[in-house]
């Protein structure tokens, strides 16, 4: 609330402060007090170092590594390698998309406006220093702690600290906090407190900081990985004591045959792999100006089945029009255009409608503001009292017809018939007190005119929704507009359903959920509304992500499973959100689907690749010790097969376009798959390895058994690749197709037959392992159908 003398002077601020002078505030740089929380969008280099170096896989293959640099060839020490060209892409990717976050961060960041030498300028949040006298309006988040120096009807949302949804009126005096933002008129504070000594300093740093939240994909590999760590331990303990102990081999040769055998049971590559998606879905968004604050966001919005759109700054641009004023009961238009021109003066902030006004309305001299309310959301009006010059006095208010007037009001008839064709209208009416600071100054308010004002559409919009709807995403518009008017933009977007004022939705949560369901347009919401709705939409099971702008959203942005903000919107709702929409097309975010859908399709494919190796290696791991035989594989042989039918093609998979709908349940719809696959993938492998035992005999016999039993699980693991592959593309045909004929490079060529120790002996065997690969293959084939049918996804 604004009060003003007879001069025209706010009683509140008998000066305006000038503010810090240049030397003051070098003066305080020297000292160290400046805002120098250090505010990351990404983990910093030695983070992401040690992250991909210092894993329990790493650490367990890089023994095994060493062992086998000391007792065997160097082609057998080649899985170490490998490690080591992982680690390096792994930290590579996520340093790639660190740079981008970090410089679409500082794109996104805001600017507090601060006042020095006694004229305003923006500076970045960490160049404020102790005793910057910093202005402040609607959406501005509370950067550092303060006290209020100026107060223009001055309220700040604390809930974000306090967990109180309501806001609080400021005066000059009062305290202000960091992490808070103003949700109604402006002013100024002076920084008191700054940089790790602020309040909530901690929560501003969260608030913009790359996270990994929940995750599905990453909860279910870690999931994955913690049961192959059991499995893995006794069954290499087991390998380690049959090829050392019962076969009494030579020393060299047991300790690489056990290592040949542990190694496969890693699925290293997987989290790589996971990482490697998800930052290059980064990058890629990157350049479409979206920045994803959290990196499994990307995944989140994929997984949303309801969208709750704030229409202002999403459906509609930011800007408005007038389009037509109507003077009702008599009043002449001339005057009510001079009493507009004179609340749009008045408020030293006003939103987008006052604006249009503004501009359509000039400001007549002859005025003058003796006292003025700002327009909040919760309120849905603003007021001021002028006088008039000639000694007369009146207090007007500008809102929302149905706020203003009680019902069956004559004036709402018209209203509601402008509302149908998609116009927003506001209600000039003459209050019938002086005293706006009461919250029955609605009361016997008398309508003067009616302000009839146009938004304008996103060109993106109704593209936007299309694709949502034919992707089974319920889209619900959730505005504090009226709701027919609401309904009509969404109408003219081509977005059926009925709309619903929302005072009449049902408190109780499970009420408001049914009501949800039924409806696809509300309007008169309020910002704790828009938070329970959330809510509602949440225990009916939905994935829901929230879209806004303005500070009215905030709440509903932080409770939505995925936040996304316009770049252009308050700093509060960036802050908050996951994702911030920088170029302000709201046609963004299909492509932030399509990249999450991606990375879900995507790694549930080479998910199954890995975990299959892993379990037909843990099961040769088994059925080697129970028959009490050697293990028919050197570490050679497997980093062979693991290139060619897992990390080569596994690489161009993970990367590929995937439209497939996301579905939940990762690990159980990867384990249906990578369990019946491995199975008869070892078993036939091991059959065929003691076949090749029976058959060959003599020295040197164990090279021929060991490229029977290689054939073997190369063709099965070939046919488990062009199963993962399909719906066949070229591209993918072509993957599986040069896959086969490098191994059949290795096989015809002297030089790599004797590198890789392969070498097929005779025409039995190797015609033996094809035919048991057909069988296998014929079995994968029937086994994957009946799971298909037996558990379905």
């Amino acid at each position: 609330m604004t009060h003003i003398d007879a001069a025209g002077t706010r009683l509140h601020a008998p000066t305006r402060p000038g503010g810090l002078t240049s030397g003051e505030v070098a003066e305080r740089v020297a000292r160290g007090e400046v805002n120098d929380v250090p505010v990351r969008s990404s983990r910093s280099l030695t983070d992401i170092v040690r992250a991909n170096v210092f894993t329990r896989f790493n650490a367990i293959i890089g023994v095994l590594w060493l062992v086998m640099l000391c007792v065997a060839p160097i082609q057998d020490s080649f899985f170490g390698f490998v490690i080591l060209a992982n680690t390096g892409i792994g930290i590579l990717q996520e340093w790639r998309a660190k740079q981008t976050l970090d410089s679409l961060a500082v794109i996104g960041e805001a600017r507090p406006t601060v006042r020095r030498d006694g004229v305003t300028t923006e500076v970045r949040t960490s160049g404020i220093v102790l005793g910057d006298l910093i202005e402040i309006g609607p959406g501005d988040k509370i950067v550092v702690d303060g006290e209020c120096v100026e107060a223009d009807g001055l309220e700040i949302d604390e809930s974000l600290l306090t967990g109180e949804a309501d806001p609080v009126v400021k005066a000059s005096g009062d305290r202000v906090m960091s992490g808070s933002f103003v949700v109604a008129g402006g002013g100024a504070f002076r920084a008191t407190k700054v940089g790790r000594e602020a309040y909530a300093a901690q929560l501003a740093e969260e608030a913009s900081r790359f996270t990994l939240v929940h995750s599905e994909l990453r909860s279910g590999i870690s999931t994955i990985l913690k049961y192959v760590t059991w499995m893995m331990v006794p069954t290499a303990v087991g390998l380690v004591i049959s090829q050392l102990v019962v076969k009494q081999h030579g020393l060299k040769d047991s300790v690489a045959r056990t290592v040949g055998g542990i190694v496969p049971m890693v699925p290293e590559g997987l989290v790589l792999l996971t990482s490697v998606a998800f930052a290059i879905g980064v990058i890629r968004l990157g350049r479409k100006q979206c920045l994803v604050q959290e990196l499994p966001a990307i995944e989140g919005l994929a997984r949303v089945d309801t969208v709750c759109l704030d229409k202002t700054g999403t459906l509609t641009e930011g800007g408005m029009d007038v389009t037509e004023l109507r003077a009702m009961d008599g009043h002449d238009e001339a005057y009510v255009r001079r009493v507009l021109g004179a609340l749009g003066e008045s408020d030293p902030r006003p939103n987008a409608s006052l604006r249009a006004i503004i501009d359509a309305y000039p400001d007549s001299e002859e005025w003058r503001c003796v006292e003025s309310l700002p327009f909040s959301s919760a309120r849905k009006y603003s007021g001021a009292r002028f006088s008039e010059g000639d000694g007369e006095t009146s207090t007007w208010l500008l809102g929302a017809p149905d706020v203003l007037l009680p019902a069956g009001d004559p004036a709402l008839a018209e209203t509601e018939r402008l509302n149908e064709q998609g116009l927003r209208v506001l209600l000039l009416a003459r209050a019938g007190r002086d005293d706006l600071d009461v919250p029955d100054v609605v009361d016997g308010a008398a309508p003067a005119a009616l302000v009839v004002l146009e938004q304008r559409l996103r060109a993106d919009a109704a593209d936007t929704l299309r694709y949502f709807a034919d992707q089974d995403v319920r889209a619900k518009v959730i505005s504090g507009d009226n709701a027919v008017s609401v309904g009509a933009v969404a109408a003219k977007l081509g977005l059926g359903g009925s709309a619903v004022d929302a005072r009449r939705l049902p408190a109780e949560r499970h009420g408001m959920a049914d009501a949800l369901d039924g409806a696809t347009v509300f309007g008169r919401v309020t910002p704790q509304q828009k938070r329970e709705m959330v809510g509602a939409l949440q225990s009916k099971g939905h994935s829901v992500a929230m879209t806004g702008d303005g500070v009215n959203d905030v709440l509903a942005l932080k409770d939505a499973d995925i936040g996304v903000s316009m770049g252009s919107g308050s700093e509060a709702t960036r802050a908050v959100a996951q994702i911030v929409l920088l170029d302000n097309s709201f046609a963004t975010l299909p492509s932030v689907v399509a990249e999450g859908r991606r990375v879900i399709g995507n790694i549930t494919r080479v998910a199954t690749l890995f975990l299959v190796k892993t379990v037909y290696s843990v099961l040769l791991a088994v059925l080697v010790v129970c028959w009490g035989v050697q293990y028919p594989f050197l570490p050679r042989h497997l980093t062979l097969l693991s290139t060619l039918t897992i990390g080569i093609p596994a690489f161009f998979l993970a990367l590929a376009p995937n439209r497939e709908r996301a579905r939940p349940h990762f690990v159980r719809r990867v384990m249906r798959y990578a369990v019946p696959g491995g199975l008869v993938a070892g078993v036939a492998t091991f059959v065929m390895y003691l076949v090749a035992r029976h058959h060959y005999t003599g020295a040197g016999s164990l090279e021929a058994e060991t490229s029977a039993a290689t054939l073997t699980l190369f063709l099965i693991s070939m046919w488990v690749l062009a199963i993962i592959a399909r719906p066949y593309t070229w591209w993918r045909v072509v993957l599986v197709v040069s896959m086969g004929l490098a191994f059949v490079c290795v096989l015809a060529v002297p030089a790599l037959q004797t590198f890789f120790a392969l070498k097929l002996v005779g025409v039995a065997m190797p015609w033996t392992a094809v035919a048991v690969s057909a069988v296998a293959a014929v079995a994968l084939e029937f086994l994957w159908k009946w799971v298909d049918r037996r558990f379905p996804a």
